[in-house]
């Protein structure tokens, strides 16, 4: 089976990642042929799309089922992105069949596994290495002071950190779901700190319980006030919780969306002894 793109495959697709209603999730782009555009041209087409983030892939030649790929937000690029990841995967499923993908990104290469299910395809990808680091005490301050939250507003089970799966993000937990719920935030204050901190974006969570949770993710780095379902945000916070809580295999599901009228489910399992982090969702054309 060939994974020469068809005619016309440089042209965007628009898929919904992490969920199967084309109203919910997070939109994105997904270039399935980019070897001709330049970097310019893959930001202009990011632009226009509008949507957080937008994949392109190039076919690594020779390698079966081997791409490379790019992500960019509407203002910048992007070393890894989970739901573009899932977008295009499933992209690729749809045209490819279920199998082993592997995605060359800036961040390091990142394996998926394609799934058929009964209506469609799911995705589930392998991160990079993860790893959790300290925030400084001062920038966490400056984080809540542009996201209009109080020390008292956090969750004191769960330190600020910044946990990496590919991409850089900072874990504040919120004490109740009122406090998720209620985002308004400086966006070009925050984009500056995000900046300086090296962050794709803030990932903001709620515990339901042990193993469920609900998240929020600030992107203003990106263009956009909020990203609706963040796969990358959601590897760092497995990687985050692990770290917290010694955890061995274990499996997570998080709820992101609900606040934007776009709910979508993001499965998250750690393996015992695996420091890389698989994030599982579905995926719908738009």
């Amino acid at each position: 089976m060939t994974q020469t793109p068809s005619a016309g495959s440089a042209e965007p697709l628009r898929y919904a990642a992490f969920t199967t209603d084309p109203a919910g999730g997070n939109p994105a782009g997904v270039v399935l042929d980019a070897a001709g555009l330049t970097d310019g041209q893959q930001l202009d087409v990011a632009a226009r799309l509008g949507y957080s983030e937008t994949a392109f892939l190039t076919a690594v030649p020779g390698a079966e089922r081997n791409w490379t790929v790019r992500y960019f937000s509407p203002l910048a690029e992007v070393p890894f992105c989970g739901h573009a990841t899932i977008a295009a995967a499933v992209a690729l499923g749809e045209r490819h069949g279920a199998g082993e993908l592997l995605f060359e990104t800036k961040a390091g290469p990142v394996p998926v596994e394609v799934t058929a299910v009964a209506d469609g395809f799911s995705a589930t990808l392998t991160s990079v290495p993860s790893s959790v680091e300290d925030a400084a005490p001062q920038d966490v301050a400056e984080a809540l002071a542009l996201l209009g939250w109080r020390p008292e507003d956090l969750d004191g089970r769960f330190p600020p950190r910044i946990g990496y799966a590919g991409a850089r993000h900072l874990v504040l937990a919120a004490g109740t779901r009122e406090r998720l719920a209620a985002l308004d935030y400086d966006f070009d204050g925050l984009a500056a700190l995000m900046r300086r901190l090296d962050l794709t974006t803030v990932q903001l969570v709620w515990e339901e319980d042990g193993a469920t949770f609900h998240v929020r993710d600030p992107f203003p780095v990106g263009g956009i006030v909020e990203d609706p379902a963040t796969g990358a945000a959601a590897a760092a916070f497995g990687a985050y919780l692990r770290r917290l809580r010694g955890l061995g295999t274990a499996r997570l599901t998080l709820h992101q969306g609900e606040d934007l009228g776009r709910p979508g489910v993001l499965t998250v399992d750690l393996l015992d002894g695996d420091p890389r982090i698989r994030v599982t969702g579905r995926a719908v054309r738009i």
